[in-house]
């Protein structure tokens, strides 16, 4: 039995104490009635209070905290609800008030947000970017540890049934952006949608550096998936959530164990961002070090994913490629890409994805024969890594406006013809 969630719990709770310690000594050395605060010798030792504090903390789920938006050049207020439910997941919209003529028509976009670690609330700067010109929905996956075994399992078919419910609740006329992981489920869920004759189909998807065939350009991550196999990750990676949570003794790919893997991947650049926050919090730099806490305060927020979901995810995806092979089957029946031939697909990669190399999203557009030249598009923007192609000032300034042209293009009847699929040396950069 793998034990290493108890061992993480029991470290948490036995340094609490020392983390409350080290927060209480923080705020009284930099108490402006304490004589020695303004001193290097105080800002030094508090800034390795809060250092202590931040490593030892186990961070909760973030808020979106979108209060206002910009829709035709005029402040509008924002407020969350949800308008969709399940025991695994609920879909929340950004209702924007005083919206009023032209705006109200804007389309309708749900941002499937990944189910791989973090949060949705990761995805906070791509819904930003998209809520001026759209109405917004997004995935908010619920952390296995919050569910009780009550709810039964939830895995890629549990996943693949979600999407197919939400599309049809949320049509017509909807269109879906699928950021990094949700980018097979969603091209399956609509190509099931298709075969079987749903409706309504979305209009549209937009696949952001996204594994639909991880045997193009594989990355470290992608080799390490096919080099361990399954029966690896289950023996190494999976266990039980401890008592005292709603989804206690439900086996589980813990949140912390997502967070070491990405943090390793890079560790020399979190080693030097911790390190140059200690220094602003010494100087007294409170802008720069705000902006450390903020990144890290979502970063290192991360959920626990069902074992039956990730082991099927990591056979189905990283190890079988059975969605570009043919082979993925959803409810017995095989997944067929060939039956998509409505839905356009929209395929945005980064030039230094280190998660989801260059052509393994791509892949989409050639696996879908049948749909037409005309409903197929691609986008390969250079510069950017994994988080690039969904968040910073290139997603800002270059991939969203992108976005929001090709979703004009195939909104509704009459609609006008899209910028057709390019060899990806004639779309590499479209900036």
């Amino acid at each position: 039995m793998n034990l290493s969630y108890y061992w993480y719990e029991a470290a948490r709770i036995m340094t609490t104490p020392a983390r409350l310690v080290a927060d209480m000594a923080k705020h009284s050395l930099l108490n402006p009635a304490n004589p020695l605060a303004y001193s290097p010798y105080a800002r030094s030792v508090a800034a390795a209070c809060e250092m202590f504090e931040r490593v030892t903390r186990r961070y909760g789920k973030p808020s979106f905290g979108l209060s206002t938006t910009q829709v035709d050049g005029v402040s509008v207020p924002v407020s969350e609800r949800v308008v969709w439910e399940r025991p695994f997941c609920r879909i929340v919209t950004f209702d924007r008030g005083f919206v009023r003529g032209p705006a109200e028509a804007q389309p309708k976009l749900l941002i499937v947000a990944p189910m791989s670690g973090h949060y949705a609330t990761l995805l906070r700067g791509t819904v930003e970017a998209m809520l001026p010109s759209h109405q917004v929905f997004i995935t908010d996956w619920i952390d296995a540890r919050m569910v009780p075994l009550t709810a039964g399992r939830f895995d890629l078919g549990t996943y693949i049934d979600y999407l197919l419910d939400a599309f049809r609740d949320l049509g017509p006329d909807l269109h879906v952006m699928a950021v990094c992981q949700p980018a097979v489920p969603v091209l399956a869920a609509i190509a099931v949608m298709e075969a079987q004759g749903y409706e309504p189909v979305p209009r549209s998807m937009t696949l952001m550096g996204g594994p639909i065939d991880t045997r193009r350009s594989p990355t470290a991550v992608n080799c390490l998936a096919q080099e361990r196999g399954t029966a690896w990750f289950e023996r190494n990676c999976i266990t039980t959530v401890p008592a005292g949570y709603p989804g206690a003794w439900r086996s589980v790919y813990p949140g912390f164990f997502q967070l070491s893997g990405f943090m390793a991947m890079n560790l020399d650049r979190h080693v030097n961002a911790h390190t140059e926050m200690f220094d602003h919090l010494v100087k007294g730099d409170g802008d720069s070090a705000e902006k450390h806490r903020e990144f890290y305060d979502e970063y290192l927020a991360v959920m626990d994913l069902t074992a039956e979901f990730y082991l099927q995810t990591v056979k189905t995806v990283f190890v079988d490629h059975a969605l570009p092979q043919g082979t993925m089957i959803h409810r017995g029946a095989r997944v067929d890409l060939s039956a998509i031939r409505t839905c356009a697909i929209l395929a945005v990669e980064g030039e230094n994805d280190d998660i989801s190399g260059v052509g393994q999203t791509l892949a989409a557009l050639d696996l879908t024969p049948n749909l037409s030249a005309e409903r197929k598009a691609y986008h390969l923007q250079k510069g950017v890594g994994h988080y690039g192609v969904f968040n910073g000032s290139r997603y800002r300034t270059v991939i969203a406006p992108r976005i929001a042209a090709f979703i004009r293009e195939m909104a509704g009847p009459g609609e006008t013809k899209a910028i057709a699929h390019q060899p990806e040396s004639a779309a590499a950069d479209q900036t």
